[in-house]
């Protein structure tokens, strides 16, 4: 759906980004993360073709930027960071406004925005003046203009920066619905917001891309499942190690007595490792008192990318 091939932007002798090539599939949630000045926004802005790059190919639906950017912009919805709203205007008429600007067919354009007020909650301040909205209504005004249109893809750029803990949850529910129906790209300084809507996420520090990973699979093809069994150390550990000569088995601080904490590490998705564990240990007569996949946080990746 959206694909950056080798693209480079410069701003004088600044490089904000470098050579990055990254392809965002059809309904994909991506999270975009990154130190400030990372290159997050030269990234987004490249994408909704708000400067072009200079060096590479932009295409949104395998056509270029450049060449067919029309078209492009059709496909794609986007907040930027301050809601582009007129505070004149009221909610309904600013949503009808965009939609002419988007050429929505006249005769749709009551019905689209109907549609729209009710997706993002704005319905009982549809009349209301966009200048005397809160923060998260007018988050939330900003999200409804960029589906406008019906765009296949959303591009949002830190949807939820300044908002209370109601505003931000209630945001993050809109984002988690709409992603069932676009693609959603967006890019964010809190990794917990990510961590919950992301099942991919991608890395920029310093203007390069360092990692694109789906959260979903395991780090390097391995499986990590912590468990705690009772019984002694010496009898638990020695079964543990028998099981399966390909299972690696690392020994964790004791924390409680009679208990044996030990991380194995298995090849292959939870989804399969775990069960096949599970039945491991009960042929083994292993009293298993906790069991559960281990995953790095995100933060660690983060950190560990940055630094």
């Amino acid at each position: 759906m959206i694909e950056l091939e080798h693209v480079t932007k410069r701003y004088g002798q600044v490089t904000a980004l470098r050579d990055v090539s990254l392809r965002v599939g059809e309904r994909e949630c991506v999270g975009l993360l990154g130190r400030n000045g990372a290159g997050k926004t030269t990234a987004l802005n490249l994408m909704t073709g708000y400067f072009p790059p200079d060096e590479g190919q932009v295409r949104i639906g395998g056509l270029s930027m450049l060449e067919h950017a029309r078209e492009c912009k059709r496909k794609i919805g986007y907040l930027p960071e301050k809601p582009p709203l007129y505070d004149e205007m009221t909610v309904e008429s600013y949503l009808r406004f965009v939609c002419e600007l988007r050429e929505v067919a006249r005769a749709g354009i009551p019905a689209h925005v109907s549609e729209i007020l009710a997706l993002c909650g704005l319905e009982e301040v549809r009349g209301r003046v966009l200048g005397h909205l809160s923060k998260g209504y007018r988050q939330r005004a900003g999200i409804a203009q960029a589906l406008c249109g019906s765009p296949d893809v959303l591009i949002l750029d830190e949807p939820t920066v300044g908002l209370d803990p109601k505003q931000t949850v209630e945001i993050r529910e809109l984002i988690r619905a709409l992603a069932g129906e676009h693609t959603v790209i967006f890019s964010s300084h809190i990794l917990s917001e990510v961590q919950q809507l992301c099942s991919r996420v991608i890395i920029l520090n310093e203007g390069r891309m360092v990692r694109d990973f789906d959260r979903r699979m395991p780090e390097n093809g391995l499986c990590r499942i912590r468990v705690k069994i009772a019984g002694k150390e010496e009898t638990v550990i020695a079964a543990l190690k028998r099981m399966d000569p390909e299972i690696a088995v690392e020994q964790l601080p004791a924390e409680e007595s009679g208990i044996v904490g030990a991380r194995l590490c298995v090849s292959g998705d939870a989804a399969e490792a775990v069960p096949r564990v599970f039945r491991m240990l009960a042929a083994s007569s292993l009293p298993v008192m906790m069991m559960a996949e281990e995953r790095e946080s995100l933060e660690d990746v983060f950190l560990r990318e940055t630094q």
